[in-house]
């Protein structure tokens, strides 16, 4: 516990996946907006980006069908996601660091992801990043709401035994600030991934609450080492 602010330093660290653990976004966010175009939803690159990226399928798909009168075609989410998972197999690369600090870090982990459960194992195994987190791996499709719910953080961290006060969030969009704001979890936002664009880098994510951003993940071990000595001490 830092002495000056009387927070302890977190007990565990929950980690998003898409954006922050694997650049998984610039694949899958093309893979959808095509699919989207291809049942006839009038929707370019940059609107799914903004307004879809860290949310749920189910989530997308009710926003589809009120906002562009485009229901969702039988066995459109599975030809999504199995397309995605060939882009994946292709393309997909865990972010720069993560591995190396994942092997260091002392705090235990676990994984939170609006991705469906094939989705969030498949890029894991694929970027050797599965065992890391010793099977400790939540999906949106375990708890009734997904992001920016808090619903997720809060199964996450009951699952593993801790408080949410004691938790840190480590998430790469706004609907994931927002849900673990909502659960009482302090987050650091990550903007280091492929789809974040240079001129609003972290600004989005300090907006929605983050307590900090940082776009090198091998800057997270010192803002975890040095939590709760106020936001000045963690650098920028």
């Amino acid at each position: 516990m830092d002495g000056r602010t009387g927070r302890a330093r977190p007990e565990l660290v929950i980690f998003d996946c898409d954006g922050v653990l694997v650049d998984s976004e610039p694949i899958s966010l093309v893979r959808l907006t095509e699919n989207l175009r291809r049942i006839g939803v009038p929707i370019d690159l940059d609107t799914v980006a903004r307004r879809f990226t860290g949310t749920s399928m189910t989530s997308i798909m009710a926003h589809i069908a009120t906002d562009y009168g485009v229901p969702t075609p039988d066995g459109f989410v599975d030809a999504v996601r199995a397309d995605t998972l060939r882009a994946f197999d292709a393309e997909l690369k865990a972010v720069a660091g993560v591995a190396a600090v994942l092997e260091t870090m002392p705090q235990r982990r676990c994984v939170a992801s609006s991705s469906d459960p094939q989705r969030l194992r498949h890029a894991l195994t694929l970027t050797g990043l599965l065992s890391h987190f010793d099977g400790h791996v939540f999906s949106a499709s375990m708890v009734a709401r997904g992001k920016p719910f808090p619903d997720l953080f809060l199964y996450a961290a009951g699952q593993m035994g801790v408080a949410p006060q004691a938790c840190v969030v480590i998430e790469d969009s706004v609907p994931g600030v927002a849900a673990a704001r909502a659960a009482g979890i302090p987050v650091l936002g990550f903007c280091g991934g492929g789809h974040w664009a240079h001129d609003r880098a972290g600004a989005d994510l300090l907006a929605a609450g983050a307590v900090h951003v940082f776009d090198e993940f091998t800057r997270l071990p010192h803002l975890l080492e040095t939590w709760g000595q106020g936001t000045e001490s963690l650098g920028t």
